[in-house]
């Protein structure tokens, strides 16, 4: 499933903050797991940073889901 998160004049959104606002992930924690354990791409890559940089025009792909940045 595709959804859209617009960045609201921000320049980015921390990779994980990104995965809990979404609700695609109950915690910080969580999000800390799931991105150590390779379960997260951004632009088709296997991310492992936590706090990546997403910008417009990024995807993040995650359990699914895809996220489209705006």
């Amino acid at each position: 499933m595709m959804t859209k998160f617009e960045l609201n004049n921000q320049e980015y959104i921390e990779l994980m903050k990104l995965l809990k606002f979404q609700g695609l992930v109950e915690s910080g924690t969580e999000a800390k797991m799931v991105i150590d354990n390779g379960e997260v791409m951004v632009n088709g890559e296997t991310e492992l940073r936590r706090r990546c940089k997403i910008r417009t025009g990024s995807k993040v792909a995650y359990d699914g889901e895809v996220i489209e940045v705006l």
